[in-house]
């Protein structure tokens, strides 16, 4: 059998089919191109039960990944994080089923991994010598630690104020590493002109090359493994570029498609900052697409994307889900990190705080009855935000007593 059933790409606006086995960008038309599969090869493949017999990483899922190979998969034991049950806090926000999938446990200690691991992985198995990207810091890390795992070179631009933690991964390396006195679309176009001079290199922007989506749609696949093949009510998502909803989407219509689940999909929540919140002002206009957001800041780094590539890919998923895009203020989301902290034990990303604390607009809202399965991605270790916890401790001389 094949280790992949990759079959084609596929523009997201027009569902024009371009070649999967040469190294590709953009489609003509200037959109995304999602990968397809031949999914009644991979029916008859495998089943579920199967699955559950393979080593606990993404790669358990290679039928739906894009490798051709196995010799060519580049990897440091991503995915198949846990699936926590948050007993003491949901009962603090009336929600009797609430979950966490714990993105904070996977290498370089966010999300951005599994995109790596498939992206970098497939460049190199189509002969690509080096990537190029812009980032918000985790994407450019994680990226570039699995190019050096490949052997390949790595170019990484981003903002001066993304956190110092994801620039000294980069060093550490060996990626060629620049700070750009502005947004990360600043350093977009910088890195893509900086690419286009390079031979062999490939500008792996966000959404700029097909195969990141694959790696985080992963969690989808994992989520529903985890609930037994079954899919929770309701799944929340901190929101930037968006790949990660997008990826959860595409896993999902997969696997319904694959007859390994049934029933109604989750409703999808788009969460982003209102420092930051493109999706969510568009999302209330029901417009099928966002408006760059002016003056874009928030503490929570990783959803400071004022216009994203794949926006209408973003609001399709929320719309078809009858889910939502909800925006909470920088004190809320702090606030939200400390809270889930003290409940559970679990120090999450200034990202995965944003989400907890939409659930508390949603809950008083009357938008979750309290009774639904809810599972909150949260993206990343709370470790690598050190900035996002003030440190005011009492100093005790070694004559002094501990009151």
């Amino acid at each position: 059998m094949p280790y992949s059933f990759l079959s084609h790409l596929e523009c997201s606006r027009t569902g024009e089919r371009l070649a999967a086995d040469v190294v590709q960008g953009l489609s003509p038309a200037g959109a995304p191109l999602l990968a397809r599969y031949d999914l009644d090869g991979v029916r008859e493949a495998v089943t579920p039960k199967e699955i559950a017999g393979r080593e606990p990483t993404l790669w358990r899922y290679h039928e739906v990944l894009p490798v051709r190979s196995p010799e060519h998969v580049v990897s440091l034991g991503e995915g198949m994080t846990p699936l926590l049950r948050l007993p003491r806090y949901g009962r603090e926000l009336g929600l009797s089923r609430l979950w966490m999938k714990d993105e904070g446990l996977v290498p370089t200690g966010t999300f951005k991994a599994r995109g790596a691991a498939v992206g970098v992985s497939r460049a190199a198995e189509l002969g690509v010598r080096g990537i190029a990207m812009p980032t918000n810091g985790n994407a450019g890390a994680a990226w570039a630690l699995y190019a050096a795992r490949a052997g390949l070179s790595s170019l990484v631009a981003m903002p001066d104020d993304a956190p110092a933690i994801t620039m000294r991964e980069c060093v550490a390396a060996g990626a060629e590493l620049y700070r750009v006195a502005g947004l990360i679309g600043d350093a977009g176009k910088l890195v893509a002109a900086a690419a286009g001079r390079r031979p062999g290199v490939q500008d792996v922007s966000t959404l700029k090359e097909p195969y990141r989506i694959e790696g985080k749609k992963t969690m989808g696949y994992e989520i529903a493994e985890q609930f037994g093949w079954r899919l929770p009510d309701v799944i929340l998502y901190p929101t930037g570029g968006g790949v990660g909803i997008i990826g959860i989407y595409k896993a999902l219509l997969e696997m319904r498609e694959l007859g390994w689940v049934s029933g109604p999909l989750p409703r999808l929540v788009a969460v982003q900052a209102t420092g930051c919140a493109p999706i969510v002002t568009a999302f209330a206009r029901g417009a099928r697409e966002s408006e760059p957001f002016p003056d874009a800041r928030t503490v929570a780094f990783g959803i400071t994307v004022p216009k994203a590539l794949g926006d209408f890919l973003v609001l399709d998923a929320v719309y078809e889900t009858g889910g939502t895009a909800i925006a909470v203020t920088d004190e809320e989301l702090l606030a939200a990190q400390r809270e889930l902290t003290s409940h559970e034990g679990t120090f999450v990303c200034p990202e995965g705080g944003a989400c907890f604390a939409a659930l508390k607009h949603l809950r008083e809202s009357g938008w979750l009855e309290g009774d639904e399965d809810v599972v909150v991605l949260n993206t990343g270790a709370g470790i690598k935000y050190p900035e996002t916890v003030s440190l005011d401790v009492p100093l005790l001389a070694t004559t002094d007593e501990i009151p």
